[in-house]
């Protein structure tokens, strides 16, 4: 590709060779990703990956796609872009683990008003990270240039990813009965969600977000970037320890949205809310924004990145699963028969 230039395209804002200069300065970071079943560096048309269907009889593969939402504005304003990327693929692969499947493989899309190569291999530097934590591999990608629709130092970044379960692995939520404990998987922070409301709440700016707050322990940009949880090894792991019957992860609508979405009509989750290890971040919130409980529990995780469903004697067990495997968990409640969804008391 060295001869490709065009000197019009560069007049009308998009510079080919910028695009050249980002994907030879992010190739270190894609590398270490590459794990078995990657067979294709990037800059070809498709990623290629040959699954691993060793103790698979009814491979079923599942898909998930997000992106870092309005998050991203505070990288732009804190000029940091080494973490949005673990968000991203935390999104993804945190969905599709939740009926049982390992992530694969992960593509990145990132649009921008301008191609800044070494800005992208930053952003690209945080997607790899975020892969090698949920042990997928980045195969591929888009960056796209974008002049006159978004301003030249701004940027959108999304992804997908894919996994696999066995057909006769996939989690049954029908399965689950009055008395399952609910265990909750803790949270970094605020992740990937609500962040529409967080702005407007401390009307972000670079002069609030360098503010230091002694029960954050840390300045505001800093504790609101702290990358998205990435659940992946440690549901790998309870999978294989006890019978799971539901996960839950807790994105936007927060509780009230997604625990529903994994439970049979029937049933509800009864949450006692001193159980809940919220996070200072939401007291801060809260506090800040005048918002109701309700709300908060409606949009954020409250400290609960993911929920999971097990039979009330497997509880223990569950738990030190989570533990050994470097995340912190704990019994949240348990599921009544009600058709109430979820009862915080």
């Amino acid at each position: 590709m060295n001869n490709s230039f065009s000197e019009s395209y560069k007049k009308a804002g998009v510079d080919v060779t910028a695009g050249y200069k980002s994907v030879e300065l992010m190739k270190e970071h894609i590398a270490r990703t590459m794990i078995k079943g990657a067979l294709s560096g990037i800059g070809g048309f498709g990623g290629l990956f040959e699954l691993d269907m060793t103790g698979i009889s009814k491979p079923v593969l599942v898909s998930g796609t997000d992106g870092v939402g309005t998050k991203i504005k505070l990288a732009f304003i804190m000029d940091k872009h080494d973490t949005v990327g673990i968000d991203c693929v935390a999104m993804c692969v945190n969905d599709i683990i939740c009926c049982g499947a390992k992530p694969q493989f992960f593509l990145d899309y990132i649009a921008c008003g301008k191609n800044f190569p070494e800005k992208i291999a930053t952003i690209v530097s945080g997607v790899a990270e975020g892969c090698v934590q949920a042990q997928c591999a980045l195969i591929g990608g888009e960056t796209a240039e974008h002049p006159g629709l978004m301003p030249e130092d701004e940027y959108d970044l999304a992804g997908f990813s894919v996994g696999v379960v066995d057909k006769d692995k996939i989690l049954q939520p029908d399965t689950q009965k009055a008395g399952d404990v609910l265990i909750a998987i803790k949270s970094s922070g605020v992740h990937s969600n609500g962040f529409s409301l967080v702005r407007r709440v401390f009307d972000v700016n670079e002069q609030n977000l360098n503010m230091h707050f002694d029960d954050l322990g840390t300045t505001l940009g800093e504790c609101l970037l702290t990358p998205t949880r990435i659940y992946v090894k440690a549901v790998m792991s309870l999978l294989d320890a006890v019978k799971v019957k539901s996960i839950s992860h807790i994105t936007g609508g927060g509780f009230y949205e997604n625990i529903p979405r994994s439970l049979p009509k029937n049933l509800a989750a009864k949450i006692e809310r001193n159980a809940v290890q919220v996070l200072p971040i939401f007291d801060l919130i809260k506090r800040t924004g005048d918002i109701p409980e309700r709300d908060m529990f409606n949009t954020f995780n409250m400290g609960v990145g993911m929920i999971v469903s097990v039979d009330k004697n497997d509880a223990d067990k569950a738990i030190a699963a989570i533990k050994a495997a470097g995340e912190d968990a704990y019994v949240l409640g348990e599921l009544v028969e009600s058709e109430e969804g979820v009862i915080i008391c």
